[in-house]
Order: structure tokens, then C-alpha cells, then sequence
């Protein structure tokens, strides 16, 4: 028997088959090739690929943004296609990924107009923005770097204009009184750090020491242990150390930001999450701005102006 045994585990083919087989109980790895639709003699050559392409798109199901991504390749699908008698796998963006694209490309486009953002061009038709303008004026108004102000955690809609209005904010300070600003969109920041570990330690030296700070987003990035600790930690650390205004957009509501940052691969760590937010809070005003999408009526009337 136990040489029957040996002489199945040294054939390839034999084991081939056996795992095949053993793959195709799966209902999900079925229907996956038949939704291929290729021959079994194909598929078998492709079980370990096609297994890991199920995996991966379980891992989907139940993912609520990037920063909880299971897969191989953050934000990424390893999936088949078809090319005649074989097939070829690439990496594809999941909708998170694409959604993340999109963001960055507005924001790529928005950077002029955010540049040149004013606080007389603030559209204030709007009753919902009114508290928030009446708060802006008077942040304006009585700023003084030498003294101690909190900055806003701005949250709520999508496209609402949470960024826009704040640099329209910035924009006056910088030009008026001569404010130092600076605007990091913090999911790209942590990204290019990763990228370029020599730039480090000068970013940050940069975040901790200009008067006024927004960071961008904030809940939109892919938490991990190092970023949310060594990164944002420290820079807000030494901001409210010493005194310096710092204000924050995000999607997400404080609570919600709070959930969002204790989650990283390596488990859940509510205290660490905590001690962020408490540092946001102490920064920080709490306000939110529930809003028409500015960003879809911006395209609205760009095309019906082409």
C-alpha cells in the first residue's frame, strides 16, 4: 500500500488530477470556469492560480475600503482571462482601488483651483454652509500664529467642498498675513514615503513646523502600524505640543475615524487609535458639513459650457 501510495505522490500528472478534482468541490471554483468558459484539460493546468483568483475574491466580499485589504497586491484582483487554449492572469483594480484612482485624479485637477481658492469666491446660496463660512470668517478675523487656535476635523458628504473651503481659508492667511500653510493629501503622503524613505524625516520636520496644517482625507488611507504611529502620530504629537493649528477633512465622522484607525493587518489596537484621536481632538473643533456634491455640479456645468 505503501508503495502505491509513493508511486501516485511522484506523478505529476496523477496529482494534477487528484488536486483538480479536489478544487472543483468548491461550487465557487466551478462557476468560475465556467463563467472562463474553458475545457477541464485547460483549467487543471491552471487549479493553484484559480484557487488563489477565489481566494482573493472572497477576501472582497466582506472589504470595506483599501485599508483592510487581504489580497496579495493592495487594491488589486489576480483574475484570468482567456486567450485561446491558455490562460493569462493580471492584476485588476477592485472598485476601491478605482474609487481611490478617481480621487487622486480630482485631486490632481482640483490642485488650480485649490491654489487659487479665495474666501469672496466661497459660494454661500448654501444654508448648510453657513455656520461653517461664519466660523472661517472669524477664524480669519482673530488669527494670530503666536497664539494658540484649534483648527477644525471637518467631516460629512462627499464632494462637499470640505477642502476647497479651507484653503480658501489658507489662501487668505498666506496672502495676507503672511501665514506659512501647507495641505498634504495624507493617504498619497504615506504612499510616497514608502517610496522615498530619504525624504522622511525632512516631510515631516516640514508638517510639525508650519503654522497652519490641513491634512487631507484623513480615513481614506490603508492603516498600518507605522503609518498611523510613527507618521501621523508624531507629527500631531509635535503639533500640539507646540501649539500649532491644524485642521482635518475626512468622510468619516470622529467615531467612525476611531474604528477606521484601530484596524491594521495585524489586528485590531483600539488604545493606539485612541491616542489619535484624542490628539485630534485636542487640536481640533468638531464640525460637520452635509452638502451638495460641488464636484459633479462643477462637471454639470463645465459640459453644458462645452
Amino acid at each position: 500500500m505503501e508503495k502505491i501510495k509513493n508511486k501516485y505522490s511522484n506523478n505529476p500528472q496523477k496529482n494534477l488530477k487528484d488536486n483538480y478534482r479536489i478544487a472543483c468541490q468548491d461550487v465557487k471554483f466551478t462557476n468560475l470556469i465556467h463563467n472562463l468558459d474553458i475545457k477541464d484539460n485547460i483549467a487543471m493546468r491552471y487549479t493553484t492560480s484559480l484557487q488563489t483568483t477565489i481566494n482573493e475574491l472572497d477576501n472582497c466580499q466582506e472589504c470595506r475600503g483599501l485599508f483592510e485589504c487581504q489580497n496579495r497586491f493592495e487594491g488589486h484582483i489576480y483574475y484570468p482571462n482567456k486567450n485561446n487554449d491558455k490562460l493569462d492572469f493580471n492584476y485588476v483594480a477592485c472598485r476601491y482601488e478605482e474609487e481611490r484612482r478617481i480621487n487622486l485624479e480630482n485631486k490632481k485637477s482640483n490642485n488650480k483651483e485649490i491654489d487659487n481658492a479665495r474666501m469672496k469666491d466661497i459660494d454661500i446660496t448654501d444654508k448648510k454652509r453657513v455656520k461653517l463660512i461664519k466660523w472661517l470668517k472669524q477664524f480669519y478675523d482673530k488669527y494670530d500664529n503666536t497664539k494658540n487656535f484649534k483648527g477644525l476635523y471637518l467631516h460629512g458628504s462627499f464632494g462637499s467642498g470640505k477642502t476647497y473651503l479651507i484653503s480658501a481659508l489658507f489662501n487668505e492667511l498666506k496672502i495676507n498675513k503672511k501665514v506659512t500653510t501647507a495641505i498634504v493629501y495624507l493617504p498619497e503622503l504615506l504612499r510616497d514615503l514608502k517610496d522615498n524613505w530619504d525624504e522622511i524625516n525632512m516631510k515631516i520636520n516640514y508638517y510639525q513646523g508650519v503654522d497652519l496644517l490641513l491634512i487631507d482625507d484623513i480615513g481614506a488611507e490603508k492603516v498600518s502600524e507605522w503609518g498611523r504611529d510613527e507618521i501621523l502620530g508624531t507629527i500631531l504629537q509635535s503639533r500640539m505640543n507646540n501649539n500649532l493649528c491644524t485642521f482635518f477633512t475626512s468622510n468619516l465622522t470622529i467615531t467612525e475615524l476611531e474604528q477606521h484607525l484601530a484596524l491594521t493587518k495585524s489586528g485590531v489596537d483600539s488604545l493606539k487609535a485612541r491616542r489619535i484621536i484624542e490628539r485630534i481632538k485636542q487640536l481640533t473643533i468638531d464640525m460637520e458639513l452635509i452638502s451638495s456634491n460641488k464636484r459633479n455640479l462643477l462637471d454639470e456645468d463645465t459640459n453644458a459650457n462645452s
